[in-house]
């Protein structure tokens, strides 16, 4: 993974900033094409809050579409090894690679439950989670609303693309 620093990324031209953080926001480079004439960033932070910015600013249906770019979490995807290299490494961190088969087949359910319910998959920044955590959090957010699921998907989306950045820019 190729580490930047800001004066390096705020001196890229619009195409190869993208090329470099157009996949922080999963299979959505229109998130960092938005954000690239809010620079210079300051910060990893200030890089973020416009990146976030730009998504909060979009269509509801784009940020639908955001949503659903996001693979399920220990789903087929992962299983076959399709996942983007950000998404198999956060994954793995989780330890969802190492789930029993009860786990699976419950991970399996939950997923399944969750689309039919919402719409779109669970998302959650696993950073700092274990299959424990995932699981609780899981079976706690199928009792919201759409509306707060949404926003709360949304939410953990800003959350993941901050750690990725974190990982790839140097102050």
């Amino acid at each position: 993974m190729l580490t930047l620093g800001l004066s390096q990324l705020n001196a890229l031209n619009s195409t190869d900033f993208v090329a470099a953080l157009g996949d922080i926001f999963e299979h959505s480079p229109w998130v960092a094409e938005r954000s690239a004439a809010q620079r210079p960033f300051a910060s990893v932070e200030g890089a973020h809050a416009a990146m976030c910015a730009a998504m909060q600013a979009a269509s509801e249906s784009e940020k639908l579409a955001l949503i659903r770019a996001h693979p399920q979490l220990a789903g087929k995807a992962a299983l076959r090894g399709e996942l983007t290299a950000d998404s198999t490494r956060e994954q793995q961190g989780a330890g969802l690679d190492q789930c029993s088969p009860e786990e699976y087949a419950e991970l399996h359910q939950l997923n399944a439950d969750y689309e039919a319910r919402f719409g779109f998959p669970f998302i959650l920044a696993v950073k700092g989670h274990n299959r424990q955590s995932i699981l609780a959090a899981w079976r706690l957010r199928l009792g919201h609303s759409p509306e707060q699921e949404f926003a709360e998907a949304l939410q953990q989306i800003e959350r993941i693309a901050l750690f990725r950045l974190q990982a790839r820019l140097s102050g």
